[in-house]
């Protein structure tokens, strides 16, 4: 069975590079031209959310550079700790919402520090892959197709990362610590 599914593996993408062009002009499809107009909406898109990913990346500085975080961390850690939440993977459940690349060099630093296999490194790994960078796909996608208001997405979106921060956090304690 894993000598099937490698096999599929290995063969999947370039089945489909070849598959679909070949698809498309077995049906009368402009294939090249296709492409290239999709390219061009594709970097249309790029150039109208630009100022929307500008605004958030500074937001995220200032987050960063203020000193929000360690506060925020304080002011959370006596709730966290009832359910046996370390300090330490705090900031990475706060910046993870707002920057994978954030999120990704305080998940390294973390690692680097406790290392991966302790509790804190697996915690933070296991919430890294639970949660969601909220704010950056809802500042892309709806900045794409020029939505203001994003109504009950924001709060579903935010309940959805604490949910997976809580649960990445309690799953980890149960299997890991002794």
């Amino acid at each position: 069975m894993i000598s099937i599914i490698n096999t599929i593996s290995a063969w999947a993408i370039p089945v489909m590079l070849i598959g679909i062009p070949v698809i498309g002009l077995a049906r009368g499809v402009k294939v090249y031209e296709s492409f290239v107009e999709g390219a061009k909406e594709g970097f249309a898109t790029a150039i109208r959310i630009v100022p929307f990913l500008v605004a958030m990346f500074v937001a995220i500085k200032v987050f960063q550079q203020s000193g929000m975080m360690g506060v925020i961390t304080k002011l959370i850690s006596p709730l966290t700790s009832i359910f046996k939440i370390p300090d330490e993977v705090i900031p990475l459940a706060l910046i993870r919402p707002l920057s994978g690349s954030g999120a990704l060099g305080v998940l390294a630093s973390i690692l680097e520090t406790y290392g991966p296999d302790s509790l804190i490194g697996l915690m933070a790994s296991t919430i890294q892959g639970s949660t969601e960078t909220t704010f950056y796909v809802l500042t892309v996608y709806f900045g794409a197709v020029g939505v203001r208001k994003v109504r009950q997405a924001l709060p579903a979106a935010v309940a959805a990362d604490i949910a997976g921060f809580l649960v990445a956090a309690l799953i980890v304690t149960l299997v890991f610590s002794g």
